[in-house]
């Protein structure tokens, strides 16, 4: 448009630029977010990029790279659930607001088990899960008439962390992080835990029990012995106050999503884990070929299949989600599942 004000085009020419400019200008005035998406912990943006170009992305990985224009929806959507799985749906919400402007999804971060509750009651249509449901959660879909569609979207790496002036853990056996974290457990020290290490108080941070997290932690490390609960550990749902947690304590140790990690590597040091066939960090490599074990571990959402029948924002929705995850997973700090993975995952939905 700039050219047409210079003056060496003739006034004719002008006008028809002009007026051809102004019928392709299509739905270009939205800016990504505008009337968009919300989350419960707030939104930090997309992940850059024009409209056009994601919206056209959008359309090429969901099945819809046709040229067809996306029937505009509207409509709520919210969503709750695992706060480590919270980043992923956060960015795919406001990608999506590109698409459907006048789609309003919200995200929740009530833990693993929380979104479980309000999925299987039915107050939800969409639940995200650091871990698949449990038997009995399943039961109480069941018996509420709830049925579901589970949906992979992404690998992560859960990290041990701590602080970044800690200057003597280079690594943990499985053994030492289960004797630190393990109901019951007599170490109180850093000394406590490997023999030369400083008699510098440890002290611990963990997700709540309804986070999925949590259940993985416990399982693979402690064995379902359960976590230890004294004066020296501290529990919250919110992952951000475990890195805060960490970050202010010089004897602290917690573990989270990998994404967090990445989100504050000033603050933090990872520990590699040894699983028996020496020390591993997380890294997306790693997290992908399986040699961070055993905390390496697959990410879902799962949809509520009468929204996905009758609610047509809902199926669009999870639609441009699996369409659309694996591209942002590396952004916000997970590993994309095979491009195969994702085409089994969109066959389940019928995109």
């Amino acid at each position: 448009m700039s050219m047409l004000r210079k003056g060496f085009l003739p006034f004719v020419m002008a006008a028809v630029m002009v007026l051809a400019a102004a019928c392709g200008s299509g739905n270009g005035e939205n800016g990504g977010n505008e009337g968009g998406t919300t989350s419960a912990a707030g939104g930090s943006g997309g992940s850059g990029g024009s409209v056009d170009s994601q919206a056209k992305a959008a359309k090429e990985n969901a099945g819809g790279g046709n040229g067809e224009q996306q029937p505009k929806l509207s409509g709520s959507i919210e969503i709750d659930g695992s706060s480590t799985v919270y980043p992923l749906t956060e960015a795919v919400a406001e990608e999506y607001a590109a698409e459907q402007p006048d789609v309003r999804v919200t995200v929740g971060t009530s833990g693993t088990g929380g979104g479980f509750e309000r999925f299987c009651a039915g107050e939800i249509p969409i639940a995200d899960a650091s871990r698949p449901i449990k038997d009995s959660e399943a039961q109480v879909c069941a018996e509420a008439g709830i049925a579901y569609t589970e949906l992979s979207i992404a690998y992560d790496g859960l990290s041990v962390v701590v602080n970044k002036d800690n200057d003597w853990v280079d690594y943990l056996t499985i053994e030492e992080l289960k004797r630190i974290f393990v109901a019951g457990s007599g170490v109180r020290t850093w000394a406590d835990v490997r023999e030369g290490w400083p008699a510098e108080e440890i002290t611990l941070f963990s997700p709540g029990a309804d986070s999925g997290t949590y259940d993985y932690f416990n399982e693979a490390i402690l064995e379902k012995a359960g976590i230890r609960s004294d004066g020296q550990i501290s529990f919250s749902e919110d992952d951000n106050t475990l890195v805060r947690g960490v970050a202010g304590n010089k004897g602290g140790i917690g573990y989270f999503g990998y994404a967090y990690y990445e989100e504050n590597t000033d603050k933090l040091k990872v520990v590699p884990i040894d699983g028996g066939s020496g020390p591993v960090a997380p890294s997306l490599d790693t997290i992908k070929d399986g040699t961070y074990s055993p905390l390496s571990r697959p990410l879902f959402i799962y949809v509520n299949n009468q929204a996905l029948e009758e609610r047509p924002e809902v199926k669009d929705f999870v639609r441009f989600y699996i369409g659309n995850v694996g591209g942002l997973a590396k952004d916000v700090g997970y590993v994309p599942l095979p491009d195969e993975k994702y085409a089994e995952e969109a066959a389940k939905i019928g995109a």
